[in-house]
C-alpha cells in the first residue's frame, strides 16, 4: 500500500483497457492507489450512471474513493460526495449544488484557471498536461515550470496529469505537487502491482 502523502490517482479510459475494465479497476484498488476518477467522456449521462454504479461498488468494497467526472448529477444519484469537473461546468454550478459535495476538483490549464477554481471553491486542482501525451497528440507539454507556477499560485492541493509514468514521475515529486494522475499507463500496464512499485520508486 502507498503510505506516504504523495498521491497516485487513476483516471479511467475503458477504451484503452487491455483486459476486463472492471477487473482492472479492482486490481488497481487493491494495489494501493489513492482514488479513481471515472472519466469516460464519450458516454451519455445514463450510460455513465450504469458504469459508475458498478465501479462505486468496487471502490466502496476496497475503501478507495470514487471521483465522478463531469456528471455531477450522477454523483448525487449515487450519493457519491466527490466530483471532478472542467472549469466551465464548475463555474456554472450554484453554491447550493456545490455544498452537497465534500470533494470538488477542477481541471486547470493555466495559473489564471487555477486561481479562478480556488476562488470558486475547488478543493483541489488537476494541472496539465505536463508532458507530451498521446491523449493530446501534437501538443507540447506545459512542463514542470508550469506545474510549479500553479502550485505557488494556490493554497489547495495540485495534482499533475499528462504523459506521466515511471520514467518521469520523480520530476513531479521534486515539485510542490500533491500527487499525480495517470490514465494510459494504468489502463495498459501488464502488471498493476509491479507498475505501482515502479511509480513509488
Amino acid at each position: 500500500m502507498i503510505t506516504y502523502m504523495f498521491k497516485i490517482i487513476c483516471v479511467t479510459n475503458r477504451k484503452l483497457c487491455k483486459d476486463d475494465f472492471f477487473a482492472r479497476l479492482e486490481k488497481l484498488c487493491k494495489s494501493g492507489i489513492s482514488s479513481i476518477i471515472l472519466r469516460e467522456k464519450d458516454l451519455s449521462e445514463d450510460e455513465y450512471f450504469e458504469i459508475a454504479k458498478k465501479i462505486k461498488e468496487i471502490c466502496d468494497k476496497n475503501n478507495i474513493p470514487l471521483i465522478i467526472n463531469s456528471f455531477y448529477k450522477v454523483a448525487e444519484k449515487l450519493e457519491n460526495k466527490a466530483i471532478h469537473l472542467p472549469l466551465h461546468i464548475f463555474e456554472n454550478m450554484s453554491d447550493k449544488e456545490k455544498t452537497y459535495f465534500q470533494i470538488k476538483g477542477v481541471s486547470c490549464h493555466s495559473v489564471e484557471d487555477a486561481l479562478k477554481a480556488e476562488k470558486l471553491g475547488a478543493d483541489y486542482i488537476i494541472a496539465g498536461h505536463i508532458f507530451e501525451t498521446d491523449c493530446k497528440k501534437g501538443l507540447a507539454g506545459r512542463g514542470i515550470s508550469f506545474l510549479e507556477d500553479v502550485c505557488k499560485a494556490v493554497s489547495i492541493p495540485v495534482y499533475a496529469i499528462g504523459g506521466i509514468g515511471e520514467k518521469n514521475i520523480n520530476q513531479i515529486k521534486n515539485t510542490n505537487a500533491s500527487g499525480v494522475c495517470l490514465m494510459s499507463s494504468f489502463m495498459t500496464c501488464e502488471d498493476v502491482d509491479k507498475y505501482i512499485l515502479k511509480l513509488k520508486g
